[in-house]
């Protein structure tokens, strides 16, 4: 039986579950389940979170981007004049001020500046546009990886209806068989002489067969239910089936080339993040330009000091460092003189744009591959699956027709056995070929861009 080798690969196989509460789960509910629980998802989902933390980020830069405050603390001496006609305010006056050692108080002193831009030539209009189609790129990428892993879901869920199917099968062609056998062992014991020998051992081979491919269903069906127990992550006494009742073909029919090549131009979320880091690089390049032009800025300044035994002087051009308030607003023209720093990182800017631009093509010939190859692939098991049922319905008919020649006493042992071998397999085949045309059709589906059937 076909498995997700993939998932066998990268997912450790978990102990097997004594359930007693089973749960039947539908498809999407398995998927949305999955989904959840996988840990490849969730760590696109944070390097989303990182996208649109820079969109906020590059946003602040519009108001105040830069706001500094800083200040100082401790303990200093007051002072003390030897002229007692100066006013506490005029104390710079006296040329012999002394420090009063025995006069001690707390200094504090806090300075503020901050820079509001003006006018930056685009620069910082460009650097935000450019986070947001980045933002829109790294959700793209996620879609992505979701639709990847919403097909292994699918596929294993298939594989978990497909078991249960050949389960089905076999058990009716054990039935079968073992009937086969007693005809066979009451021929034996009447003497019958139309038996062969040779028909013994053509049944004895049929019946090791059939214990080898039962045994392979039942390694098939471990696997499959501990991938389930391990994805699903059900509680110590729950168990999950699947909801449908039995594997049955996709009702979705297969559209014409060109329908699923223009929607997949559309809708493919690799060429959508392409698109948008594309952007974002060319928006990066443009505010990266702006660099070399004079950036306009709105300049403000605030300190004050405090010290209770310091008193402040009140001449405006004397300044007491320990006690005093000032403030102040301009207009600062800020310009990068290092030229050759910013032409260097406006051609390596340039270079990822057309780097991208690259990666663009490259993909559109890569996706354009993929889907032709699925849509073969497609078609190709849409018409497997229809000969596959003529070829059962016929080998149907052969059974009933070896049996009522049984029945009526002149049958052949080698028709039968060979006729119920034949349907048999050929139940095995149908089974197995909609299992590969549900699942082609789903990755002609996320070729294209499209919800999986």
């Amino acid at each position: 039986m076909k498995l997700i080798s993939l998932l066998l690969i990268l997912i450790p196989l978990s102990g097997t579950v004594q359930a007693q509460d089973t749960t039947k789960i539908s498809l999407p509910d398995f998927i949305n389940l999955g989904l959840q629980n996988s840990g490849q998802v969730q760590y696109r989902e944070h390097e989303l979170s990182i996208a649109e933390n820079q969109v906020e980020q590059a946003k602040l830069s519009r108001i105040l981007p830069s706001v500094r405050l800083s200040s100082q603390h401790g303990v200093i001496p007051g002072v003390q004049s030897s002229n007692p006609e100066l006013s506490d305010g005029s104390l710079y006056l006296d040329p012999n001020l002394k420090n009063d050692w025995e006069n001690w108080a707390i200094f504090t002193r806090a300075e503020i500046n901050a820079i509001q831009p003006i006018y930056t030539w685009g620069g910082i209009r460009n650097t935000i546009n450019a986070a947001q189609y980045a933002k829109t790129s790294a959700e793209e990428q996620f879609n992505a990886v979701r639709a990847e892993a919403s097909l292994q879901l699918l596929e294993l869920y298939y594989s978990r209806l497909l078991a249960e199917e050949l389960r089905t099968i076999l058990n009716d062609a054990r039935s079968t068989t073992e009937r086969v056998g007693e005809e066979l062992e009451k021929l034996m014991e009447e003497g019958n002489p139309d038996l062969d020998e040779a028909d013994l051992f053509k049944y004895e081979l049929f019946l090791a067969d059939f214990n080898i491919q039962t045994a392979e269903l039942e390694q098939s069906e471990s696997a499959v239910s501990r991938l389930w127990n391990h994805i699903l992550q059900p509680a110590p006494l729950q168990a999950y089936r699947p909801a449908d009742p039995y594997l049955q073909e996709s009702i979705s029919d297969i559209e014409t080339f060109e329908t699923y090549r223009q929607t997949a131009m559309r809708e493919r979320p690799e060429l959508r993040s392409i698109t948008a880091g594309m952007e974002a690089a060319r928006l990066i390049t443009e505010a990266s330009r702006s660099q070399n032009k004079p950036a306009i800025l709105l300049g403000i300044t605030a300190s004050y000091a405090n010290t209770p035994n310091r008193p402040r002087q009140t001449n405006p051009f004397i300044i007491n460092s320990t006690n005093y308030a000032n403030a102040g607003v301009g207009i600062v023209l800020r310009q990068n003189l290092n030229f050759n720093s910013v032409q260097n990182q406006i051609e390596k800017n340039e270079i990822r744009y057309r780097k991208v631009q690259d990666l663009e093509r490259a993909l559109t010939d890569g996706l354009m591959l993929e889907l032709t190859d699925a849509y073969n692939q497609a078609q190709v098991a849409r018409i497997t699956l229809d000969q596959t049922k003529n070829k059962l319905q016929t080998a149907k008919n052969w059974v009933r027709h070896e049996q009522l020649n049984w029945d009526l006493g002149f049958g052949n042992v080698d028709n039968l056995i060979e006729a119920v071998q034949k349907e048999f397999e050929l139940r095995v085949e149908l089974a197995q070929n909609i299992f590969d045309y549900n699942l082609k059709l789903a990755k002609l589906h996320k070729a294209a861009g499209m919800s999986l059937p």
